[in-house]
């Protein structure tokens, strides 16, 4: 295949512009997918994501692709090898949809985004925003991942988070005569700054370096660099008036100059900062978008609606400003943070660095960033339960300019009206006041506030408040109770608004209950549930998902459930519910550690019998034998907690290749045996190689021990070295092997004669010509002095024969059947050499020799 669009893994991604450029064999697939969905009302896709190895093809719609610098999927169709559709998926209403990033690779060659989108990829690595591309796939972990960083996205620029984020809109005017209240610019920070960051990550901030942040508001970097061991102080004319400025190696002033509406105060500030450096001063300021800047005109910047001043640079004007005031060279190290070197040595060595690429943040800091990237996790999943979709008003009031009490009453209005999923009584409403006075009715001011906000998720609202009604009421006549007395008043105006009455809500929840025993309205409502995520659907059979979850099912499915939950009492305390779509059962599964393992273990299943109403109960570990939950993601879905990491556990352990997953997967035995002997261990969500050194007669493969590979051949025979292994990472090579070549071939071939395996140091010294150590992978992973790999091809290498075969037909089979580096093949009855390897090159060469009687490799093409 041309290697256009995106490589991800095994995934090639393609736009629906460059599908003329495919070879045929990926158009056919393509082809093959859409003639499919065409019976499907003819659903929208833009992106195409290929998989040759499994012949499968995905058709993505992302709706904003070109228009955002990382669009959000939408829906997406997986087309299997059998020509049937093996998963569909909307995401419209997650709140948390997987994304795109470098969609630059997508985008014809003249689409006006694509230089933006270029300049953003280039800009993302420099600051390491993709170092961990686990959890980046998804929106949430990807704004969490910028803003640990210290920036926000807008558009297609990364801004740094300065002391205050754009104010709301106000009308321009020449003079102020308001106090500027610069103190108030000064944020509570849950990560470090932009400037601190990246000094870190260039290698210039230590424990060995002392630091002194000048102007550092509530001091929130400069504690986190003292809990991180490094040396560090800092003063603020408002919070830390007591502490002394003080010479330190390394001086920041982040986000200061901006917010100082005096140019020569602002100049003052600049050059005694740089005083106070002895090697190198950061400076950082906030940098414009192309948007009208918003707040009061004010000399050289604006005055906000709080009192405080913001002059925003260009990254260009902010350089030459540095540099006109101290007159020296300042050098960019992101948006918005320059340096201004002191130190002459330390000038050249951060140059250096700088060419031989990116640095990564600092180790020692990231205990920190780990608990500061949480605690703003917990911040942001309360605002969401507290404030359910909520957005920024569309526009401004046409008439008048909100002040921002009645802004703030427009927020607590909008969160009542989700809250509720109705229109408010006036009881209901706080700030009614002001709003009668800003709107001259609550009535105009609901009208106002519906039209500024998302009317999806207003809809929303109603939709699932209307649904736990009947739901309770459903739930309530199953469990034969009487009908309630009394009505509280919320749920006494929730009858009328949604129902009219109380007898026609309770009419319409007997229906819904009564509806239980039509198994068609129940395998519709879970195939709809899986359209949107919510759970893992068995065609025709079941439905299971996480308990926590349940709540965003549909009426049917969530009355379904609890009429479970009336017999069975509360069934939070399980994981996994599934719901069988016709035999009218439900079961409830509770493992060990279902959220900290990847591979949890079945302790406790309940299953009910809604149609006797009886139930039957088994206990894991003593009369049952626990068995594992394989493909955990399965029955989760993107918000859950540590969800990319579990699907890349998973993805690992489908590569590796030791399993057959497909039914119930293997036994906790067999599963601990096979992962020990292909040298793997799980390390919490990590599928990662054994760290540890085996004993030479330990098995590698079935057929084969390490030291037949180690001690094998005519020069270890003839002076029998010590060739022991000596990295943990060679037996991990080997045994791969051993397992993915070696045990096919005898399987297959029958016997054969090892010629030469591993080789060592000490080997190699006794070989004298005809080896080539750095190139051919015999040294494996070893390492020379430096720790620097002898190969850095890593991987093994093995030369074997098979007695009586043609070995052109032993290479031709392998290349066939076997995932391989490299293969040289010497002639029909000599040795074959073949090694395997990360870079997994496929690679085959025939030895051939010159006029000059030399040997030398020819690559043999694949027709």
């Amino acid at each position: 295949m041309l290697r256009i669009g995106k490589q991800v893994g095994g995934y090639q991604y393609i736009s629906r512009e460059q599908y003329s450029l495919l070879e045929p064999g990926a158009k056919s697939l393509i082809d093959r997918g859409i003639s499919l969905l065409t019976l499907l009302d003819k659903p929208e896709f833009n992106v195409y994501r290929i998989d040759e190895a499994k012949a499968e093809v995905a058709l993505l719609w992302y709706p904003d692709l070109g228009q955002v610098p990382f669009p959000t999927l939408d829906t997406s169709f997986r087309i299997g090898k059998a020509e049937e559709i093996v998963a569909k998926r909307s995401y419209r209403s997650s709140l948390n949809p997987p994304i795109l990033h470098r969609t630059e690779l997508l985008l014809d060659q003249r689409h006006p985004a694509r230089e933006a989108c270029i300049a953003l990829t280039e800009l993302c690595e420099q600051l390491g925003l993709f170092d961990n591309p686990t959890r980046i796939g998804f929106q949430q972990q990807w704004l969490d991942t910028i803003r640990a960083r210290g920036y926000r996205l807008e558009g297609f620029d990364l801004l740094p988070i300065g002391n205050v984020e754009h104010d709301s809109a106000v009308p321009h005017e020449e003079t102020i005569s308001t106090a500027i209240d610069r103190f108030a610019t000064a944020l509570s920070r849950t990560t470090l700054s932009a400037p601190v960051q990246s000094l870190l990550r260039d290698e210039l901030l230590s424990a060995e370096t002392t630091f002194f942040d000048y102007g550092c508001g509530r001091g929130d970097d400069v504690a986190g660099l003292v809990a991180a061991g490094i040396p560090a102080l800092g003063w603020d004319p408002h919070f830390r008036a007591e502490v002394t400025p003080v010479a330190s190696d390394v001086v920041n002033i982040g986000f200061v100059i901006n917010v100082i509406e005096s140019k020569e105060e602002r100049d003052f500030a600049l050059d005694r900062a740089y005083g106070l450096a002895k090697r190198v001063l950061c400076v950082a300021a906030m940098l414009g978008n192309n948007e009208p800047t918003k707040g009061r005109a004010f000399g050289d910047g604006v005055v906000t609606s709080r009192r405080t001043f913001q002059k925003y640079f260009s990254q260009a004007e902010l350089r030459g400003y540095v540099e006109a005031v101290l007159g020296e060279e300042a050098y960019p190290a992101g948006p918005g943070v320059f340096y201004v070197f002191r130190d002459s040595d330390l000038e050249q060595q951060f140059l250096l660095r700088r060419s031989r690429g990116r640095r990564r943040l600092g180790s020692a800091l990231q205990p920190y960033l780990v608990v500061a990237r949480e605690r703003h996790r917990v911040e942001r999943e309360s605002r969401r339960i507290r404030q359910p979709s909520i957005q920024r008003l569309k526009r401004a009031a046409p008439e008048q300019v909100l002040s921002e009490q009645t802004k703030l009453a427009l927020d607590h209005l909008w969160d009542r009206l989700l809250d509720l999923g109705r229109i408010p009584a006036l009881e209901e409403t706080s700030d009614a006041t002001e709003l009668k006075s800003s709107f001259g009715s609550i009535k105009r001011a609901i009208d106002y506030c519906l039209e500024g906000h998302d009317a999806g998720a207003w809809k929303t609202a109603e939709r699932r408040r209307r649904d736990d009604i009947l739901v309770m009421l459903a739930l309530r006549s199953f469990d034969r109770r009487r009908r309630f007395v009394k009505l509280e008043p919320r749920l006494a105006r929730d009858l009328r608004a949604f129902f009219g009455s109380y007898a026609a809500a309770q009419a319409e929840a007997t229906k819904l209950l009564f509806s239980m025993q039509d198994v068609s309205l129940i395998r519709e409502a879970c195939e709809a549930a899986a359209l949107d995520g919510l759970g893992w659907l068995v065609p025709k059979e079941s439905l299971q998902l996480h308990t926590n979850i349940i709540g965003r099912l549909g009426a049917v499915l969530r009355v379904y459930i609890g009429c479970a939950t009336v017999m069975a009492g509360d069934i939070t305390e399980f994981d996994l519910v599934k719901v069988h779509i016709a035999s009218g059962k439900v079961t409830v599964l509770s493992y060990d550690d279902f959220e900290g393992k990847p591979v949890p273990m079945l302790m406790k299943r309940l299953k009910v019998r809604l149609r006797d109403q009886e139930m039957d109960v088994f206990e894991y570990g003593t009369a049952f034998q626990p068995t594992m939950l394989f493909r955990k993601s399965r029955y989760i879905n993107e918000e859950y907690p540590f969800y990319a990491e579990q699907v890349a556990f998973e993805e690992a352990l489908e590569r590796a290749a030791m399993f057959d997953l497909d039914a119930h997967g293997p036994s906790q035995s067999t599963f601990e045996g096979v992962l020990e002997s292909r040298r793997y261990c799980i390390d919490g969500y990590e599928l990662s190689r054994s760290k540890q050194c085996p004993g030479l007669d330990a098995r590698c493969g079935s057929h084969y021990r390490y030291r037949d590979v180690v001690e094998c051949g005519s020069t270890w025979q003839a002076n029998k070295p010590d060739n022991t292994p000596q990295v943990p990472e060679t037996y991990n090579a080997i045994c791969d092997l051993a397992v993915h070549i070696l045990d096919p071939v005898i399987e297959y071939f029958g016997a054969i004669e090892l010629t030469y395996g591993f080789a060592g140091r000490a080997l190699t010294r006794k070989i004298t010509r005809g080896i080539a150590p750095e190139l051919d992978q015999h040294a494996s992973c070893e390492v020379k002095m430096g720790d620097q790999p002898i190969c850095d091809r890593l991987g093994a290498a093995v030369d074997f024969l098979v007695r009586d075969e043609d070995m052109r037909e032993v290479m031709t089979w392998i290349s066939a059947n076997c995932h391989f580096d490299r293969m040289y093949f010497y002639g029909a009855d000599r040795p074959l050499h073949v090694s395997i390897g990360p870079q997994n090159s496929r690679s085959k060469y025939e030895m051939v020799k010159t006029s000059a009687s030399r040997q030398v490799p020819r690559l043999i093409k694949d027709v």
